[in-house]
């Protein structure tokens, strides 16, 4: 049984596989890019793709609102992926906020620049505080 960050590492592979597929207007099964990805027929997984893709323009406006002076498609398909699965974990699952925040921060440090994981840092934070 993998644990929950190892999934959310799974997660944001999936959703930036779909983006890159999404701007080359390339069809493909959701399905099957979650096999691709992922071995085990997680629940958690799916519950997360599936969601950030039902309330990606909800999850998308409230990124917009608390980005400083930037918005969400200025960032890169990665950053995109960890901050869509944060919020959407923050406001539609109950993970608790601080882990929700903690694991898209933890997966930001590793996969983003710093300005970049400041920038979704403080955007989950604003979005927890006016929750």
């Amino acid at each position: 049984m993998e644990n929950r960050s190892e999934s959310r590492k799974k997660i944001m592979t999936i959703l930036y596989q779909m983006s890159v597929y999404d701007k080359n207007k390339m069809k493909y099964e959701i399905e099957d890019v979650i096999k691709e990805v992922s071995e085990i027929d997680s629940e958690f997984i799916k519950e997360v793709v599936y969601g950030v893709i039902t309330y990606k323009n909800d999850i998308d406006k409230l990124a917009n609102k608390y980005l400083n002076n930037w918005t969400i498609d200025r960032l890169g398909n990665t950053d995109i992926a960890i901050l869509r699965m944060g919020i959407y974990e923050l406001m539609y699952t109950d993970t608790p906020d601080i882990v929700c925040i903690n694991e898209a921060v933890e997966l930001a440090k590793e996969y983003s620049d710093d300005d970049v994981r400041k920038m979704i840092n403080a955007c989950l934070d604003k979005i927890y505080h006016n929750k």
